[in-house]
């Protein structure tokens, strides 16, 4: 019965991962509805935010932004946003396969890509591609923390005011729902007037903004679009950390009903070979008597 205790260690082996797998699919299920809180609750600010942006960007059009200025450079900037660890299915490799087909597009047309890593995943990808990654953050934990997230990406912003980038992206997975995340890259600077004036178009609102600027206008706006961006990355964050949870828990739920299937097998295959032995063993018995 050597190849049936073989099949019982077996059996064992998938029993301790399948509890693993279901103790780790239910942390993330619980987790996962902390950062659809979390996430749900940034949204009011960030839309907030991008609203007065572009009323003030509307109501003082002789003063313009250097987040809303285009500059002609052949430097531009990506901001990779991952998780730190794995076991969340193939949200990763989908994120990672739009930032390579992205970095050959700027490739292609003579750009050079200085990169931020959000996340230990991305940061090793970009490592292994030998990209330019100029600062990086990593170990965020289960809640984003802007003052965890500012320092690093204040190097493309600061590069980018000074006209030394001609665009940043961001790159990041964006929650739907608990069974489906898109990965997405969006560009960050320029701000671009016409999408911020099509946030306005489509909450209805077609009339004119005025405001009274204290001390003035370039000090507002400079401070406001600041915070605009900096809401844009943390909602980033957040986005992605739910799709994490939520791609984890879905990944869990797979592995452990494989598992389950896998030990069913193992016991159909370990019965066979049970009786299997049972029967040679009879066999013998009768023929022995027989003989006798």
């Amino acid at each position: 019965m050597a190849v049936g205790k073989e099949i019982r260690g077996k059996i064992k082996s998938v029993e301790n991962t399948r509890k693993i797998t279901k103790a780790m699919e239910m942390v993330a299920a619980s987790k996962m509805r902390k950062a659809q809180d979390r996430m749900r609750a940034a949204r009011p600010y960030a839309e907030k935010v991008r609203n007065v942006a572009t009323h003030l960007g509307e109501a003082n059009p002789e003063y313009t932004h250097p987040y809303m200025k285009a500059n002609d450079a052949k430097r531009v900037g990506i901001i990779v946003v991952t998780t730190d660890k794995g076991l969340c299915g193939g949200m990763n490799t989908n994120v990672l396969r739009g930032v390579t087909t992205k970095l050959k597009e700027l490739q292609g047309v003579g750009m050079t890509i200085d990169a931020v890593a959000v996340g230990s995943k991305g940061l090793g990808f970009l490592t292994r591609i030998g990209a330019r990654v100029v600062s990086q953050t990593t170990q965020l934990g289960d809640t984003p923390h802007l003052d965890k997230l500012i320092g690093p990406v204040k190097s493309l912003l600061d590069e980018y005011a000074k006209g030394e980038l001609s665009a940043v992206y961001i790159a990041y997975t964006r929650f739907i729902n608990t069974m489906k995340q898109d990965s997405v890259i969006e560009t960050l600077l320029p701000l671009s007037s016409e999408a911020m004036q099509q946030q306005t178009r489509d909450s209805g609102a077609g009339h004119a903004w005025d405001y009274i600027y204290e001390p003035d206008a370039p000090t507002v706006i400079d401070e406001l679009l600041k915070r605009y961006v900096e809401a844009l990355v943390y909602q980033a964050v957040a986005e992605n950390m739910a799709s994490e949870q939520a791609a984890r828990m879905v990944a869990m739920k797979a592995a452990t009903d494989n598992a389950g299937n896998v030990i069913n097998e193992l016991k159909l295959v370990y019965n066979k070979t049970r009786q299997a032995a049972i029967t040679t063993e009879l066999t013998e018995i009768v023929a022995g008597a027989a003989a006798v």
